[in-house]
């Protein structure tokens, strides 16, 4: 996989979205095109969905947009400490800790800066849940919601494996070679084993990680995002927006108990599992991947045609 998209893409850029932060982006697609966010997950920058993937996306009539969340690539990185995980269980967190809703209101900020009124938010694990608080607080700014083995935050829902946990709890990379050496041996554990991993990509993604932003406290302070969140089942009732909810039946950092839950908190929601994916985007399920999240979005395509046609 290339290292950058082909046609009609733009380099990326760093905008402020409020509140002292300033995020990077990328868009891959035609300006006039249908809006596409894409939200990415824990310690994962914009890059982490595939620009390969991005360019069928925005073959098929989407603007694109992808980007760091704060505290990682070349987003504004808070000076924090992050809590250590047994605080984090207690609910005690440094002051300064942001949340979820801080991190969609960062969102949202980037739509406002580009001049997004409204776009297709598809978001993968805490990308997942970013996109599921933008949906609940700003439903106005959301046509479609795409949630990717992502959960609720309920306490006992979408777990990850204690193996995930002891993996998890190694000490950060300090080299380069380390940081993909690292990535490897996670992806060989929670990558999907009903698929062939690309080992190649996953090494170019985490050099390509390490050169844009080698430091690793960001994630930390994300995971405590996650945790000071919470349950968000009783905001996920106010989510008007149509939801499509894919979930691997191999993940083994977010239980699929994390996507049944989200189905069930968000009304109408369906579900979509694909058996033998974990928690990555393998290339061998980007066909279905890529005609769900088209087939979903051209739901309120085809309504909003049918508007401007009895208009």
């Amino acid at each position: 996989m290339g290292e950058a998209c082909g046609a009609n893409h733009q380099d990326e850029q760093v905008v402020a979205v409020g509140r002292g932060i300033s995020l990077a982006y990328e868009e891959i697609g035609a300006e006039d095109g249908e809006p596409l966010l894409l939200v990415a997950g824990l310690g994962q920058q914009l890059h982490s969905w595939p620009d390969a993937f991005c360019e069928v996306l925005a073959e098929r009539g989407y603007r694109v947009v992808r980007f760091d969340n704060r505290d990682v690539g070349r987003s504004t990185h808070e000076d924090f400490r992050p809590a250590k995980f047994a605080s984090m269980l207690v609910g005690r967190f440094p002051v300064g800790q942001y949340d979820l809703v801080d991190l969609a209101e960062d969102t949202v900020g980037l739509l406002d800066a580009l001049g997004i009124e409204s776009t297709h938010v598809v978001g993968v694990s805490m990308g997942g849940m970013i996109a599921q608080t933008v949906a609940a607080r700003h439903p106005d700014r959301v046509r479609t919601l795409t949630s990717i083995m992502s959960t609720t935050g309920a306490r006992r829902i979408g777990r990850p494996a204690l193996s995930t946990l002891r993996l998890m709890g190694a000490a950060p990379p300090k080299t380069r070679e380390a940081a993909i050496q690292r990535a490897l041996m996670m992806f060989r554990h929670i990558g999907s084993h009903g698929f062939p991993m690309d080992e190649e990509w996953v090494s170019a993604r985490a050099g390509r990680g390490w050169d844009r932003d080698p430091s690793s406290a960001g994630t930390g302070r994300q995971l405590g995002a996650i945790m000071k969140s919470g349950d968000r089942t009783p905001s996920l009732r106010s989510v008007a927006a149509p939801t499509l909810v894919i979930h691997g039946d191999r993940d083994r950092m977010v239980h699929p108990t994390g996507g049944a839950a989200t189905v069930r908190a968000i009304t109408g929601a369906r579900l979509e599992t694909i058996t033998g994916m974990g928690h990555d985007l393998p290339k061998a399920a980007w066909p279905r991947l890529l005609d769900l999240i088209d087939d979903h979005a051209r739901v309120t395509r085809s309504a909003d045609a049918r508007d401007t046609t009895a208009s």
